[in-house]
């Protein structure tokens, strides 16, 4: 189980959102994991992305591109 978010997921992360055209200071991303690991919109617009703890980063960013699409209501 993942403990730490480090830049291996914040790469992971950025390869997704870039490819989205996200804007990397759109983005807040906690140091800690969570799970599930989940996207939502926080009050100032940006984007909170926290990792999954519990599945392998390569799995749940797959999913990233439908959880960034929720958040944002599309």
């Amino acid at each position: 189980m993942l403990e730490v978010v480090t830049m291996k997921e914040i790469d992971a992360i950025f390869a997704v959102t870039d490819a989205l055209g996200v804007h990397r200071e759109q983005l807040v991303i906690p140091l800690g994991p969570g799970s599930p690991g989940r996207v939502r919109t926080l009050p100032n617009g940006k984007l909170e992305i926290t990792v999954d703890a519990a599945r392998p980063i390569e799995e749940w960013v797959r999913e990233l591109p439908a959880l960034i699409a929720a958040a944002r209501g599309a």
